[in-house]
This record gives C-alpha cells, structure tokens and sequence, in this order.
C-alpha cells in the first residue's frame, strides 16, 4: 500500500473526540441562528428585527435619542434613523424634542407600538422555548448571567 492510503487496520481505528467548539464560535452560531429565526418569525407581523430591537429598546429606556437607540440596538446612528422614520410613519413612536438639550429628539414608543411589540414578543417566545428545551430554568439562568457577565466585560 502506498503511504497515502489507509491500511485495513488503521481505517477501523476509533476515531479520536473532535477539539470542542471554541465558546466564542458557539455565541456566533447561535446569533446567526437566532437573527434568521427571528426575522422569519417577525416578517409576517410587517416588522424587521432593527425594529423588534428598536421597540424592545425603547420600552426598556422609557425615552431615548436615536443615539441611544442605535447603540442600544447594534446599528448604525444612520440605520438607526431610519427605522425610526419606519416606525414614526406607522405610529408606533413619537418624537419630542429633549427639554434639556435642542438638538437632541426624544423617541418613545406610542401604544401602537407597545400593541405590535406584544405581538413580536409571542412571536420570539416560541423561539426561545425551542431554543431552551431539555434545559432547567435555573441552568437557563446561569447562561443568562454568564452571558450577561461577557457582554460587560467586552464592553468594558
């Protein structure tokens, strides 16, 4: 046989345990996993999920600037304004001019919006139910908090 080809023996030998997955390529996969679930899941409610993100921002902050939005929802100040023009069009956030600042807009979310971000929510929990299946809340907790811990570290 020539040194290129695998003897009888050497082919039957137990494979050895693949090198695990470097933790940062698992976050990775799973990101992209969870933004085409998530876009296919809020499409047919007519939202983008710039815009789930933007809704879920602005409910969290009360108000916030397109600055705030934008950072908050890991888009540019650009993409940013234009979401929010999106969702300005469609009633689902008003804009107000910040009292301590005139340059600044206050975006906040109107009931409109609140009602189609209720809508998105049921929508992701059923993606998050699959995502978690076969895993205890409390262990579910502990990701959560570790997860938690490495975005403030990288953010630093």
């Amino acid at each position: 046989m020539s040194k290129n080809q695998n003897s009888p023996v050497e082919s039957a030998a137990p494979r050895t345990r693949r090198p695990s997955l470097r933790l940062t390529y698992v976050i990775g996969s799973l990101d992209r996993i969870l933004r085409r679930r998530m876009t296919e899941a809020l499409a047919p409610l007519g939202l983008t999920l710039a815009q789930f993100t933007a809704l879920s921002v602005l409910e969290a902050k009360g108000q916030a600037s397109n600055a705030q939005v934008a950072e908050r929802s890991f888009i540019t100040p650009q993409s940013a304004n234009e979401v929010m023009n999106a969702m300005a069009a469609r009633n689902w956030i008003s804009r107000e001019p910040d009292p301590t600042h005139g340059r600044i807009v206050l975006l906040q979310l109107t009931d409109e919006g609140r009602a189609v971000l209720r809508e998105c929510e049921q929508a992701v929990k059923i993606i998050e139910k699959q995502m978690m299946e076969g895993i205890e809340l409390d262990t579910a907790g502990a990701v959560q908090t570790h997860l938690e811990i490495f975005v403030r570290n990288l953010r630093g």
